[in-house]
Order: C-alpha cells, then structure tokens, then sequence
C-alpha cells in the first residue's frame, strides 16, 4: 500500500474479528517495520509486550476498564518507554556511528556525553519526555505499517498503568504511553465516516506563535 493512502485509510478501529489470528511472525514483521522509526540520536527507547495469550488478554482486559477490543483483537501491544535506554544503547550506538562512518573515531567520547548532556539525568522529567516522545514514533510507525500489512489497529490511551506493570512484571522506572490492539476489522462492520478535523487555520502558524 502507499504510504499516502495507509495514512488517509488508517482508522482506529472498535470492532475486531474474535475469530481471525494474526501469527507470530506476522508480528515480528510489523514491529520490525516499526523499529525502522526516528529516534533521538537513534536511542530507540522502545519495548514492546505482545498480549496474544487468551489468558493474558482477559488479564489485560481488566487493566484497560474492561473494553472488549483487548480481547477481541488478535494481539494487544503494550507499548513501553524506557528512559534508561541512553544507558542501555549509547555504546552500541557510538560504535555503529564509528564503524558506518558517520563519525571519526576521535569524536566518539563527544558523541556519547550528547544524549546524558540533552536529556539529564534518569530520573529527571526530561528524560521520560526523551522517552515517551521516541516511542510514540515508534507507535505511529507500528500503526502504519499495520495498515500496509492489511491490519487494524487502535490506539489505547484508557488503562491502569499501575495494573499493567503489576500483572505483566514491568519495571517501575518504565512508562506506558499507550496500547495497540491489532487484528482484523469485525465481518459486517461498516466504519462511519472519518469524524471531525480541525481546520488547518485554527493551529498552524508559520514563523511566530502570534
């Protein structure tokens, strides 16, 4: 699909089909595509749980006020922020910068000292914000290429995280912007027109807020 239409035909979808699986390696796929996003000095601060698990599903369920999408989509994602991925990645990251050539070896001590210099300290709020922020791109990629893979998805902002973390034995220094429930629209479902949309006049400004 090109990416112009996965952008205009992507919907957050409310209605899964209970009865359509989407495998393994399918979402090994998406989320491969996913990983290609952005990131700020390519960090990618991103952890994914796949909830396909009937059990684990229901579980889910709950943490999310009961909506039915969880378990009927085929998976639900758990979208996870890590702020401590600057200390997870940084080496790696500087290396690859060194042997692909995009920085000489003498300016990999600079290199590394960026994102600690940018982002504070891991406990600070500019690093969640680090965090948080890189992997909504992320999610926005999964969401894309979903639609490019003939899949639905739907953003999910209703959740406990304190739940979340407890039932799925997620560290308590990381933050869950979202879920993601994929599978397959519902047979017989027809989607309502696309709802409302600002106009571009009432938000975008050019060269000064005022």
């Amino acid at each position: 699909m090109n990416i112009l239409d996965a952008i205009k035909e992507r919907r957050s979808i409310n209605f899964f089909d209970p009865d359509r699986t989407v495998s393994d390696e399918q979402i090994n796929e998406l989320i491969s595509l996913a990983n290609l996003a952005p990131s700020s000095i390519n960090l990618q601060p991103w952890e994914v749980i796949v909830v396909n698990d009937p059990e684990k599903k229901a579980i889910l369920r709950k943490c999310s006020y009961d909506q039915p999408k969880v378990t009927e989509a085929s998976a639900t994602l758990i979208i996870i922020a890590n702020p401590n991925a600057i200390e997870e990645n940084v080496d790696r990251m500087v290396k690859s910068w060194v042997d692909l050539g995009y920085i000489k070896p003498e300016a990999a001590e600079s290199t590394r000292a960026m994102p600690f210099n940018a982002h504070g300290d891991k406990d600070s709020f500019n690093r969640k914000i680090f965090a948080v922020k890189n992997t909504t791109l992320f999610a926005m990629n999964l969401m894309l290429a979903a639609k490019g893979l003939g899949l639905e998805t739907h953003p999910m902002d209703g959740f406990s995280s304190d739940k979340i973390k407890k039932e799925f034995n997620i560290p308590e220094d990381r933050l869950i912007p979202l879920l993601i429930t994929v599978g397959y629209l519902k047979p017989g479902v027809k989607l309502l027109p696309r709802a409302w949309r600002r106009d571009l006049k009432e938000f975008v400004k050019f060269n000064n807020y005022r």
